[in-house]
């Protein structure tokens, strides 16, 4: 039996299901509490007596922190069980929620969010690669998908329900109801994942690495990601300001977004063990029509709410694609390179929402930050159409035999 095949024995099908639902469950509670100062941007801003501008900084923060500690950590943490690192970050989640529900004020808040940005910064390096180890590695991308089934959730279920809980019964119940889904997936992965590392297997390295695709696709996601944040952090002030929408009809369309996110999970998930560079650049390509379209059109509200639910959908197939796409030309350590995506991902949330914090109080406004984030959105599908230009002359490198499936 060879390693691969040793690493895949280490659990039962029906365990390993269950663990990969509790991973999607994890990446939900943490995606949810990454942006949920998005929703209750007015409600936050106006309980701890702060600008709309500095709660948006509770996402630049976060972005940062993830930015900076994702390779570091992820370095530091390789030797360690899976098991037993899944275990202890999302303790660590769990008890910085409940901190964050009891915030007496915006500094304790932002303290409890840079620490839950910490416990970030490593899951989502380790997770794909911890989820597609326990499968076959022809079925990778469709692990991937079940997986971020989590990060699509958050947009159906997390922000929406918990901008609307928010504002009923407080800010803070988000985050408590949070902390709770967290501890289940605490239970789950304590009980059912193996004690053994599970690092060593098919998904610890590229199936096909290029340093050049690899470079081209960070670059692709730092201006995409950038753009689309210059404009969805404040994306609950475009539709009351802009398109005029009151406050209580927000919850229902970023629901309406987010559940469009399922369906661009699975579709991304159908399609990117087959066509992996393909379904990345379609995906980047439909963000780019989105923000260029809400700008154009976003002060319409049927074609407000089509743009947003278009946005939730290209951003859960992009998200999809970019991790399955890691996966396949990662140049070594796929965790390393998840952790490097992840902090270029981060890079993009943080700058685009400071950025957009800067445009707001211009003359230009909302708008402005929305159109800006368009055109970055159109420099990113550039730079990932021009990657077999890119890496047309890279060497071949040693290591992994080339996967059946075409790198373009």
């Amino acid at each position: 039996m060879t390693a691969h095949s040793k690493a895949g024995a280490a659990i039962r099908t029906p365990a390993a299901v269950a663990v990969v639902v509790a991973l999607a469950v994890a990446l939900f509670s943490l995606s949810t509490v990454e942006t949920l100062p998005v929703g209750l941007l007015p409600v936050i801003a106006a309980d701890l007596d702060v600008s709309r501008s500095a709660v948006g900084l509770l996402v630049t923060g976060y972005g940062v922190v993830v930015a900076v500690a994702s390779v570091p950590l992820t370095h530091l943490a390789r030797r360690a069980p899976r098991r037993a690192l899944l275990i202890g970050l999302l303790v660590l989640f769990v008890l910085a929620n409940l901190v964050s529900a009891a915030a007496p004020g915006y500094r304790v808040l932002l303290a409890a969010r840079i620490t839950v940005a910490l416990t970030h910064a490593v899951f989502w390096s380790i997770v794909a690669a911890t989820a597609a180890g326990l499968f076959p590695p022809e079925v990778r991308g469709r692990v991937v998908a079940g997986l971020f089934s989590g990060l699509s959730l958050a947009g159906v279920v997390g922000v929406p329900v918990g901008t609307w809980l928010g504002q009923q019964f407080g800010w803070r119940v988000p985050f408590a109801v949070m902390s709770a889904f967290g501890l289940l997936a605490l239970i789950t992965i304590t009980v059912l994942l193996p004690s053994t590392a599970l690092g060593d297997g098919h998904a610890s390295v590229g199936a096909e690495p290029s340093a050049r695709r690899f470079a081209v696709l960070m670059v692709t996601t730092a201006l995409v990601i950038c753009g689309v944040f210059t404009g969805y952090t404040y994306i609950t002030a475009f539709l009351t300001d802009v398109t005029g929408f009151s406050q209580g009809a927000v919850a229902p369309l970023l629901l309406a977004s987010g559940v469009a996110g399922i369906a661009g999970t699975y579709v991304a998930g159908a399609f990117v063990d087959r066509h992996p560079r393909h379904t990345m650049v379609l995906a980047v390509g439909l963000l780019t029509a989105t923000m260029l379209g809400l700008y154009l059109f976003g002060g319409a509200r049927p074609a407000a709410v089509c743009l947003v639910a278009l946005l939730g959908f290209s951003m859960a197939s992009m998200t999809t694609s970019l991790q399955s796409r890691i996966l396949h030309v990662a140049p070594g350590s796929t965790e390393i390179a998840s952790a490097i995506g992840s902090a270029v991902f981060n890079v993009g949330i943080a700058g685009g929402s400071l950025l957009g914090g800067l445009l707001l109080p211009t003359a230009p406004g909302v708008e402005g930050a929305v159109l800006v984030g368009g055109v970055l959105a159109v420099a990113a599908s550039a730079v990932l159409l021009s990657e077999p230009w890119v890496a047309r002359r890279e060497k071949p490198r040693a290591g992994r035999r080339p996967s059946p499936v075409s790198a373009a």
